[in-house]
């Protein structure tokens, strides 16, 4: 059961062991066999998601509306990164989140997510409306 409560200070942490499938190579984002910024991205994006998930009020949802990220340090296949996000600031209907990747002791990446709390069922109608 949520607690219903989206305050800062809420942290996730989230990991991924990076395939063939992550790299910038099969993503489309550069023609190296290392992780790619999109699945950087990705993996950050599903930290801030997974730290609110249990906080949310029923029907409602976040969506990703600003991303401020630096990908610092290539991670090869088979390596495993941890992406941590800390939210840090609710106001109203934003929420900023700051994000980490790293690879052990290594800052992959770090950055700032935001994003925004919306009732999930009208976003979704909204969205197919639009088609």
């Amino acid at each position: 059961m949520p607690d219903q409560t989206v305050a800062p200070g809420l942290k996730a942490r989230v990991e991924l062991t990076v395939t063939d499938a992550d790299t910038a190579q099969a993503v489309g984002s550069g023609d190296v066999p290392v992780l790619g910024t999109p699945r950087v991205l990705a993996l950050a994006e599903a930290a801030t998601v997974a730290a609110t998930a249990r906080h949310l009020p029923p029907g409602t949802t976040t969506v990703g509306v600003r991303v401020e990220l630096e990908h610092r340090a290539p991670t090869p296949v088979g390596r495993t990164v941890a992406a941590e996000a800390r939210l840090d600031e609710v106001d109203g209907r934003r929420l900023v989140f700051t994000v980490a990747v790293t690879d052990g002791a290594e800052t992959v990446a770090e950055g700032r997510v935001e994003r925004v709390l919306l009732d999930r069922q009208r976003f979704v109608e909204r969205a197919s409306g639009q088609s």
